[in-house]
């Protein structure tokens, strides 16, 4: 201690005399050599000494000594304290032009010195966005890609920035997609992947940083990295499965990455990880497979003319044991019928035997779950009805529409969308004369004095179509 305040007292005198580098470079080292024998003494040293002012002066005017400098003020900004006094000197201002360096030792250590500084500090972090860091760390990203420690810190950075919107648009004029796909590419551990993915779903926020990942081919890397952790029953690799599930999600917001996605071949590499015993990753991939037949005839065909998906989605329809996974399989199928134009897609869930099951879910507690159940049936009559007839008959598909319409705790549209199926179930003689004897004309004259004008209107229509009369539009409610 008593060198390192020789030390201390030397660069307090000399730090800034250009004649003495030499001195001032052992110094910077003594007090680097301090630190690792006595930290707390050490720290206590330091604060005393107003060393601080001469640190920045040796970063602002001597090129020789400032990686010295900097490497002192990375190791101490590892304690709390001490950044704080750090911040007080207003060290952060005097780091931030060494990112143009194009020393790689220069940059490791004062971006070291930036980031612990920084570190849960939303004040800071937001200033270091504004003075344009951001264009900095993305030309490090770039310049430097195979440098592993300089894009760690660079990553880690990013991670921290990345939340703040002034960020976002920062990084969305900036090349930050097609570096950040560079390093999930190269990324040869689970740490790695995990800043990448963080950094990655952050940025997935934002619509036009969105567009430019697609552009820059990340979905085929997904996909590389699911066919890759296929079969793993690793703890890590099921967290990189969820991540890259996650960010799989985020990005199918916008059709026109679905398209993408789907040509890049992800729902395959989705179906392929299905097979895991996993079931938060097979939570977790349903709801992808889902994203992707949402809104997209395509993908809903493809999805749905796959014999071995649907068997395995009646199997977890049948899960008892795991509620969640039987729920998104239930809406998997759902969706695959509401998106889907395609006969052979009927034939195919009805092969499946997964009629039952869509039918089941239309008694769900909930809602939501109802209605895509409805209008999925409600689809797939339309398309083929003499193909799933005796699937109906069989899950007793009226008896549970007479039930919903008959409830007084079925929504306004969980009844409207039970009426619409009925109609579409009329076409069919078996059908019809189920209803009949069902006495669900009765119900239906009930609802015309419901008093929700559109269940009304929806009754009124499907007893014309019971009596086989052709319906007359009503004018809809003010």
């Amino acid at each position: 201690m008593e060198t390192l305040s020789q030390h201390l007292e030397y660069l307090g005198l000399c730090g800034d005399d250009t004649e003495a580098e030499d001195q001032i470079l052992e110094s910077l080292n003594g007090i680097l050599l301090a630190l690792t024998e006595d930290k707390q003494r050490s720290f206590s040293l330091l604060r005393e000494s107003g060393i601080f002012l001469t640190l920045a002066k040796i970063l602002k005017g001597n090129t020789r000594c400032a990686v010295k400098a900097a490497q002192v003020l990375s190791e101490i900004a590892k304690n709390e304290e001490m950044k704080k006094t750090c911040i007080e000197a207003d060290l952060v201002l005097t780091l931030i032009p060494l990112l143009e360096s194009t020393d790689q030792e220069m940059l490791l250590h004062a971006g070291r010195a930036i980031g612990r500084i920084c570190y849960d500090n939303r004040d800071l972090q937001e200033e270091l966005v504004k003075v344009g860091v951001i264009t900095s760390l993305v030309r490090i990203l770039t310049d430097y890609a195979e440098s592993e420690p300089l894009v760690h810190v660079d990553l880690l950075a990013l991670c921290n920035l990345a939340d703040f919107d002034t960020a976002k648009e920062a990084l969305s004029k900036t090349k930050v997609a097609e570096q950040l796909v560079k390093q999930l590419r190269r990324a040869e551990n689970h740490e790695r992947l995990e800043i990448v993915f963080e950094v990655l779903q952050a940025l997935a926020e934002n619509d036009v940083l969105k567009m430019q990942l697609v552009e820059a081919g990340v979905q085929e890397v997904l996909s590389e990295i699911l066919l890759r952790l296929q079969g793993s029953s690793q703890a890590e690799d099921t967290c990189i499965v969820k991540a890259a599930s996650d960010l799989i999600v985020s990005l199918l917001l916008g059709v026109v990455n679905k398209v993408q996605m789907l040509e890049e071949g992800v729902a395959e590499r989705i179906q392929a990880l299905l097979r895991s015993e996993m079931p938060p990753v097979q939570f977790k991939l349903l709801g992808t497979l889902r994203m992707l037949a949402d809104g997209q005839a395509d993908a809903a065909e493809i999805l749905g003319q796959d014999p071995m998906l649907l068997n395995r989605l009646v199997q977890w329809c049948n899960a008892n044991d795991h509620v969640s996974v039987r729920g998104e399989a239930n809406r998997l199928l759902a969706s695959i019928l509401r998106h889907n134009r395609s006969q052979e897609v009927v034939k195919a869930i009805q092969e499946a035997q997964a009629v039952k099951h869509l039918v089941s879910m239309t008694t769900s507690k909930h809602a939501a779950l109802q209605n895509e159940a409805l209008n999925a049936l409600a689809i797939a009559s339309a398309i083929d009805l003499e193909t799933l007839e005796e699937s109906f008959k069989e899950s007793q598909l009226v008896q549970s529409l007479h039930k919903l319409l008959q409830d007084d705790n079925t929504s306004p549209e969980v009844k409207c969308n039970s009426m619409s199926l009925l109609c579409s179930l009329l076409k069919s003689g078996d059908l019809r004369q189920e209803i009949e004897a069902d006495k669900i004309k009765e119900t239906l004259e009930q609802l015309c004095s419901h008093n929700n004008a559109k269940v009304v209107k929806e009754a009124v229509t499907t007893l014309q179509v019971l009596r086989g009369e052709r319906p007359i539009s009503l004018p809809s409610s003010p």
